[in-house]
């Protein structure tokens, strides 16, 4: 593999259950780990499960990496032209990261090509993270020992807690934390909102938006084998 290259994979799902919402992915979750894998020398492309323009949420113009991504027609022509599941080859991509959003609870989960896509980078060598709701697309990646890529592994994602304090606990299709635990993850977390990543062999999550820098800076970490290092920082966040 010649270039450096991350694939994000965003959301293609707009409607936040049968509240009358719009949701998609989360802005910051992808502008952040952005900027770090961009800094860090790598290429980005973006992916959904439907292709083409991943609708947004979060856009939160008063974060200035927020501003910045918006403010760049090629940054925004990613998003809107996102490539589908069969139009990418695993092997071109050193890590793929899952942005989150609420949008990703209802077509990360049940798509196979993406699972395909997660297995075969992690087991070519590759990294895989995710942040927030991103652990969704987690959930059924199984690698060829039949095994689910969380089974025993240490992650972390958008808490029960957390989705009860924003008052979707019984709009979401399931409870992510829940659901990897019943995959064989052991999941650890921090208080509502705060900032919570960890490392589990090539294996990046963190819990909320305040993770999406973390979780980028650990997954270069590892791409460019450095000492890579969980953390729980406390900081000030909003769902």
């Amino acid at each position: 593999m010649q270039n450096k290259k991350i694939l994000i994979v965003v959301s293609s799902h707009d409607s936040l259950g049968n509240t009358g919402r719009k949701t998609g992915f989360y802005l910051s979750e992808v502008t952040h780990p952005y900027e770090v894998f961009t800094r860090a020398g790598y290429d980005i492309d973006f992916v959904s499960p439907k292709g083409g323009k991943a609708p947004m949420d979060g856009v939160t113009l008063e974060d200035s990496l927020n501003q910045a991504f918006l403010d760049e027609p090629n940054k925004v022509r990613q998003v809107e032209n996102t490539l589908k599941p069969t139009q990418v080859d695993p092997k071109q991509y050193n890590a793929i990261f899952y942005a989150g959003g609420h949008g990703t609870m209802w077509d990360f989960p049940n798509n196979e090509q993406l699972a395909q896509i997660a297995a075969a980078i992690y087991e070519q060598g590759g990294v895989v993270g995710a942040v927030c709701h991103g652990p969704a697309g987690l959930v059924n990646v199984k690698l060829s020992n039949g095994k689910y890529l969380v089974t025993g592994k240490t992650v972390s994602s958008f808490t029960n807690e957390e989705e009860e304090a924003v008052e979707l606990t019984q709009v979401v299709p399931f409870l992510l934390e829940s659901k990897l635990r019943e995959r064989g993850a052991e999941f650890t977390k921090a208080p509502n909102f705060q900032a919570h990543t960890l490392v589990s062999e090539r294996l990046v999550t963190g819990q909320n938006p305040a993770s999406a820098t973390s979780v980028a800076e650990q997954m270069v970490n590892l791409l460019e084998n450095r000492q890579v290092q969980s953390t729980s920082i406390p900081a000030s966040a909003t769902p």
